[in-house]
């Protein structure tokens, strides 16, 4: 019986940590490319796990929303980011990986605003 639970313990282990890493994962996004942006904070989501960014960019003319998925506060506030740098009405600059199914969305590499130059969020 000790046997069986001394396998056991490290495989269940093993199978429960493989779960919290597909939680992790940015699949959903196209990691070998990236989009820049430029535009207006329209609302900012500061919660963990991961911040969200609701940036207005004008393209071709008009207003477009995207979508912007950050690190989680603590992360964004060692690499020197506060709260009140993204909050609505700040002006962006971003360099991030566009989602694969094209819609308006990306996961932020690099931002910048008048106080931070290419620091990553």
């Amino acid at each position: 019986m000790k046997l069986k639970s001394l396998i056991l313990a490290p495989v269940a282990a093993f199978l429960l940590t493989g779960s919290a890493w597909a939680h992790h994962s940015h699949a959903n996004y196209d990691t070998k490319e990236f989009t820049q942006l430029e535009g207006t904070v329209k609302e900012l989501r500061w919660m963990n796990p991961h911040n969200w960014i609701y940036l207005e960019v004008v393209d071709q003319g008009k207003p477009a929303l995207w979508v912007l998925e950050g690190g989680s506060p603590a992360g964004v506030q060692r690499n020197g980011w506060t709260k009140e740098d993204v909050s609505p009405g700040a002006v962006l600059k971003v360099s991030c990986n566009p989602l694969k199914d094209g819609s308006r969305g990306c996961l932020v590499e690099k931002m910048s605003n008048k106080r931070l130059t290419d620091k990553e969020f």
